[in-house]
């Protein structure tokens, strides 16, 4: 009986070492990775060397069940945390874009509402310009009234007084601030009739197709990335402008869907809906500095095939060619402002 209990010990003991073993077999990975010369390794282990590398983790049957991605330089860290920041003010803009859209389909019922609309600020816009421009002309007469009587003193050898000559002065600033209020109602009418021209265009666009939410953001970067993440810096504000007419033509070219939203700050191309579609975005940002710059960002569907296709060479090419198009298109050497 005592030999039997120490066999029955001895198999127990067994069966739990081999229950060990097969455990720590079980729990070790396989690990493959490419160094930089593109010699592919497998290993239990990953030296301290080969951490910078992108790596496998294989299971038993070398499936793959987690990836290690690149470790990133410390500049490349910096750029993720200056894309993070960008990625939000450009979604700022895209929701200032949708809930512009809400307040015109909200607002307005049909594009002749609007029309209507616009007919009405600009009569209010030409009423206060007739106001203006009768206080004008009675400043006018006053001061050539004024300049005659001061004209009449010196025919007569006298001295002009000096109320006069500072009602002359007066009536002279009163004349050049009312001709600056004419200036400024002008333009304020020509934005006014603008911004009403682009939403007629945009609302006309939204009650005519169906579309979706997309949250998506856009992202920005500085010079030394300009290249690398699709971005033009403007020079000047006019050859800025004349960048964004060459940023719509790029959109057309390289994407694969039409056009969404066309703004002041942004040109937006649908969301792809296929797993091979490139959707392109532009926008505008204005920098603390002053300067202003186009920022170029590359979207593809959220599946496997998509997520590849926007980590392939292809999309790389076309986020790098996005500087020297917009230079290409733009004279060399032209004093624009």
């Amino acid at each position: 009986m005592l030999f039997f209990k120490k066999n029955i010990a001895l198999v127990c003991m067994v069966l739990a070492l081999a229950g060990q073993i097969t455990s720590a077999n079980a729990a070790k990975k396989m690990y493959r990775w490419v160094d930089d010369n593109g010699k592919v390794f497998f290993s239990d282990q990953v030296q301290p060397k080969d951490v910078k590398h992108r790596r496998e983790s294989l299971n038993q049957n070398a499936r793959v069940i987690e990836v290690v991605e690149k470790e990133k330089t410390k500049a490349e860290r910096e750029l993720v945390k200056r894309l993070v920041l960008l990625r939000k003010q450009q979604e700022a803009i895209i929701n200032k874009q949708k809930s512009h859209d809400k307040v015109l389909l909200s607002t307005y019922r049909s594009v002749k509402d609007m029309e209507v609309a616009l007919r009405g600020q600009m009569l209010a816009f030409d009423s206060k310009r007739k106001v203006v421009r009768g206080n004008l002309n009675r400043l006018e007469l006053q001061l050539l009234q004024k300049q005659r009587k001061a004209a009449q003193y010196e025919r007569d050898g006298r001295s002009i007084p000096a109320n006069l000559i500072t009602d002359i002065a007066t009536s002279k600033a009163q004349i050049d601030s009312t001709y600056m209020e004419i200036s400024n109602q002008f333009q304020k009418k020509k934005r006014i009739r603008q911004e009403f021209e682009n939403d007629i265009s945009r609302f006309a666009y939204l009650i005519n197709i169906n579309r979706e939410d997309d949250n998506s953001g856009y992202l920005n970067v500085k010079h030394k990335a300009a290249n690398e993440l699709g971005l033009f810096i403007c020079e000047t504000s006019v050859r800025c402008d004349r960048a964004w007419v060459s940023a719509k033509q790029f959109i057309r070219i390289n994407s694969t869907v039409a056009i969404d939203i066309e703004t002041d700050t942004l040109i937006m191309s649908h969301k792809p809906y296929r797993d091979n579609d490139l959707s392109l975005s532009i926008s505008k940002m204005n920098e603390q500095d002053g300067s202003q710059q186009l920022f170029l960002d590359i979207r593809c569907r959220k599946s496997s095939l998509g997520n590849a296709l926007c980590r392939s060479k292809r999309v790389k090419d076309i986020r790098h060619s996005f500087n020297d198009f917009i230079k290409s298109t733009l004279p060399a050497s032209e004093n624009l402002e």
